[in-house]
């Protein structure tokens, strides 16, 4: 069998990586204070004795793990454990809420049951629309657990049931989630270095 593979051209890489720099650099231009404030709450979180509690659905789901296992293990220093905990791990609570309460509940459950005053609830949701997203920001306030929320678009409705939100400049939910984490190591980092 011969090798009829071709090189891809470099012509066809260079758009996406130039959209997705130009994404980022408006990102950068436009949202430089809401994520220190965003890095604010998870310091005074973490330093206060609190713990971070992730949550977000497909990407974002592996988002949210992603970054609470940052937290726990450690990013680029070597440090103390930093309580956090995704929302989106446990398969056996996760059926077991979403057949017997229904999926909008899979985070609002977990929320009721483990998150305290002190803690910080961080939704990843490129839309802020997903219902069962917009129910943990809702247990979380009822709780009196401050939310940040990392969205796109306009934010949609968790905008409004967030305490901070750091909003991505774009409609692209892949350039979003690339831009959350992005801006979650970043704050990661930064907390690294204060504690």
């Amino acid at each position: 069998m011969s090798d009829r593979s071709t090189a891809v051209p470099v012509a066809d890489v260079l758009p996406a990586l130039r959209e997705l720099a130009e994404t980022a650099a408006r990102t950068a231009d436009t949202l430089a204070e809401d994520v220190a404030r965003a890095a604010t709450l998870v310091r005074d979180t973490v330093r206060g004795g609190g713990t971070l509690f992730f949550c977000g659905n497909g990407g974002s789901a592996a988002d949210a793990q992603h970054m609470a296992t940052e937290y726990v293990v450690r990013y680029r220093r070597n440090r103390r454990a930093y309580p956090a905990v995704a929302l989106t791990t446990d398969t056996s609570l996760l059926t077991a809420t979403g057949n017997d309460f229904g999926f909008d509940h899979v985070f609002s459950r977990q929320v009721e049951a483990l998150c305290r005053p002190g803690d910080l609830l961080i939704i990843h949701s490129t839309s802020g629309q997903s219902p069962n997203v917009l129910e943990a920001a809702k247990a979380a306030r009822a709780k009196g657990v401050a939310v940040l929320a990392l969205s796109a678009r306009d934010g949609g409705p968790l905008r409004a049931l967030a305490d901070h939100n750091v909003i991505v400049p774009t409609d692209r939910t892949d350039r979003a989630q690339e831009l959350h984490l992005c801006i979650q190591h970043l704050i990661c980092d930064l907390v690294e270095a204060e504690l």
